[in-house]
C-alpha cells in the first residue's frame, strides 16, 4: 500500500521524484488551452508565469485523464512536474469538484509507477478535497501483483523487471495537525485500503480462493478488527434449511458457506444489513456459459467482496451505527451432483423456487441470505451483486443500477454513490414482470420474461426480504469488473464497485441523516 504523509512545506524544497499540479480544459484563455489550477502558483511563478503556454506548445489540453510531464524549474530539488488533466471546469475560476480531484490523482499515480515519492500539488481548499486526492491515489496506485513472482526465462527474478506502484505520495499544503484534514486522509486510508482489499479478492483465481478461503479470509479480517463473525458451512446450512445456497453449491467439490460478519457500536441507534453475492467462480452450472463468457467469471463474489470491505471499513472508522454483512458463498460447477434445471428448491424463508436456469444462481444464494438478514429486523437491508447481463446491457461497464422497495430510500442510495464519485442510475421495479416468474410447480420460478432482466431479478429478490423492512438492490455486473484499460483510478481487473457506497450509507446513517 502507498505511504500517505502531509506537508506545508514550499514546493522547491521538498525532495521527490515528481510533483502533480493540476490543469483545466481552457474556458478561461482565449485559444481554449490549458489553464494552470490552485496549487501550481510555485510551479508556474518559476516559470516567469508562462506554464500553461509550455504546457500548449507540449501539446497538453487538459483534457481529463491527459498527463504531461516537463522538468521541473530551477530552484526546484524535485526534477519532474507532471501536469494531469482535469477536464473542463463549469465555471471560470471554479474549483474543480471532488471526483474530479479524485480522478486526476490517480491518473497521476498510475503514471508515476516506479517512482519512490511524489508531491501532489492539486488544489485542496478544504477536508473533502484532501480526502478526494488521497483516495485517487491510493486507489490509482493499487496493482495486483501476487502472481507475477516466478522466473522468467533467463532465470531472474521477474517482479524485478516490473515498476512498482508509487511508494509514498505527500499532500502538499495539507496540516498535518489540522483536525478535519487529518479525519479526512484517516478515512480515506481506511476506506481505499479495504476496496483494495477487495480488489484483491475479485483478482484472486478462483483455484485460489473458494467459499471456504473466502470465509477465512473473513475470519482472520474480523478478528482483526474486533468483528464478531459466523461461518455455516454445508452441514450447518443443512440444519438451517438453506436450499438456495445449497443448491447452487451442489455440483462443486468446494463447499458453500454462509458468513455473518457483525460490527456492533455502543452509541449505534440504526442496524443496517449488506448481503453480497458472493459465486467465487460461475461456469453457468447444468446451463452452462458458453465459450467466451467464463474467463472473468472469478469476478462474480465482486458483490460479497464490497460488503466484507464495507463493513471492516465500518470498524476501522468506529461508526455509531450497527452494520452486518452477509457474504453468501458457493462455486456454480456442472456436475452429476449439480442442481438441473426443472430442480425445486426449498429456500430458507420456506418459498419453493423452480429452477429454469442455472446461470440464474446469484438471486438464489441472496434469497437465502437476505431472508436470513432480515430476521435481525435491521432498519434497512442493502444487497450487491454482479446479477444480471442485462443491466449492462442497459447501463453499461461503469454504472450500476438501484431497485428498492422505497423510493426515498433508493434515491438516498443514488445520492450516496454520487457524493463519493461511483456513477449509478435508479431502476423500477414493474409490477407486470413479476407474473413472469410464475411456475406451475413451485411457488416462484427463478426466472422471468427476457426483456427487463435485470428488472426481473429484482423483482425475485424482493420476495425474499422481510415484511416492512427498507431495501435496496445494487445491481454492478457492469462496473465490477473492468476488461478494459485502466483510468482515472479504476485499474483493469476487479474495481471494488460498491464499497465507497456503502460506506457513504453507514456514515450517513450514523450521523442520522438517513430515515
Amino acid at each position: 500500500m502507498t505511504a500517505l504523509t502531509l506537508s506545508t512545506a514550499a514546493l522547491p524544497g521538498l525532495r521527490a521524484d515528481a510533483i502533480v499540479i493540476g490543469v483545466a480544459k481552457g474556458t478561461a484563455s482565449p485559444a481554449g488551452g490549458p489553464v494552470v489550477v490552485p496549487g501550481a502558483e510555485a510551479v508556474d511563478k518559476a516559470y516567469d508565469g508562462r506554464l500553461a503556454d509550455v504546457l500548449e506548445t507540449l501539446g497538453a489540453s487538459g483534457a481529463e485523464g491527459e498527463v504531461t510531464k516537463l522538468p521541473a524549474p530551477t530552484g526546484f530539488k524535485t526534477p519532474l512536474v507532471v501536469a494531469v488533466g482535469l477536464g473542463t471546469q463549469p465555471e471560470k475560476d471554479a474549483a474543480p469538484d471532488t471526483e474530479a480531484l479524485r480522478r486526476a490523482a490517480g491518473v497521476a499515480a498510475r503514471a508515476l509507477f516506479g517512482s519512490r515519492k511524489a508531491v501532489f500539488a492539486l488544489p485542496m481548499t478544504d477536508a473533502a478535497d484532501a480526502g478526494a486526492v488521497a483516495e485517487g491515489a491510493l486507489l490509482g496506485a493499487y496493482s495486483f501483483d501476487a502472481y507475477k513472482n516466478r522466473d522468467d526465462d533467463d532465470g531472474k527474478d521477474g517482479k524485478k523487471d516490473r515498476k512498482a506502484p508509487l511508494a509514498e505520495a505527500v499532500l502538499a499544503g495539507v496540516k498535518s495537525r489540522d483536525k478535519a484534514f487529518k479525519a479526512a486522509v484517516e478515512r480515506a486510508t481506511a476506506v481505499t485500503e479495504e476496496l483494495n482489499r477487495a480488489r484483491d479478492l475479485i483478482n484472486t483465481p478462483p483455484n485460489d480462493l473458494d467459499p471456504e478461503a473466502f470465509a477465512a479470509v473473513a475470519q482472520a479480517a474480523a478478528k482483526e478488527h474486533g468483528i464478531k463473525v459466523q461461518v455455516l458451512d454445508e452441514k450447518a446450512l443443512a440444519k438451517a434449511g438453506h436450499g438456495g445456497i445449497l443448491g447452487v453449491g451442489a455440483g462443486s467439490a468446494s463447499g458453500p458457506r454462509l458468513v455473518k460478519l457483525s460490527y456492533t457500536s455502543a452509541k449505534a441507534k440504526k442496524h443496517l444489513a449488506f448481503v453480497g453475492k458472493g459465486i467465487t467462480y460461475d461456469s453457468g452450472g447444468i446451463s452452462l456459459k458458453p465459450a467466451g463468457h467464463n474467463e472473468t467469471m472469478k469476478c462474480d463474489m465482486s458483490g460479497a467482496a464490497a460488503v466484507f470491505a464495507a463493513v471492516v471499513a465500518a470498524a476501522r472508522l468506529g461508526l455509531a451505527v450497527n452494520v452486518t454483512g452477509w457474504l453468501a458463498l458457493a462455486e456454480n460447477m456442472p456436475s452429476g451432483s449439480a442442481t438441473r434445471p426443472g430442480d425445486v428448491l426449498r429456500m430458507y424463508s420456506g418459498k419453493t423456487v423452480e429452477v429454469l436456469n442455472t446461470d440464474a444462481e446469484g438471486r438464489l444464494v441472496l434469497a437465502d441470505a437476505l431472508w436470513a438478514a432480515s430476521e435481525d429486523k435491521p432498519d434497512a437491508i442493502v444487497d450487491v451483486a454482479t446479477l444480471t447481463g442485462a443491466m449492462v446491457l442497459a447501463l453499461g461497464n461503469r454504472t450500476f443500477g438501484i431497485m428498492a422497495n422505497d423510493d426515498t430510500f433508493r434515491a438516498a442510495v443514488l445520492e450516496a454513490a454520487e457524493e463519493v464519485g461511483e456513477p449509478a442510475w435508479p431502476m423500477p421495479l414493474p409490477e407486470h414482470l413479476r407474473k413472469g416468474m410464475d411456475s406451475a410447480t413451485a411457488d416462484i420460478a427463478n426466472m422471468g420474461e427476457r426483456m427487463g432482466g435485470g428488472l426481473v431479478a429484482g423483482l425475485f429478490l424482493r420476495e425474499f426480504v422481510g415484511e416492512g423492512i427498507t431495501w435496496a438492490h445494487l445491481d454492478i455486473a457492469g462496473p465490477a469488473f473492468n476488461e478494459g484499460s485502466p483510468f482515472g483510478y479504476t485499474p483493469k481487473g476487479g474495481t471494488g464497485s460498491a464499497v465507497r457506497t456503502l460506506v457513504r450509507l453507514a456514515e450517513q446513517t450514523a450521523a442520522g441523516e438517513l430515515g
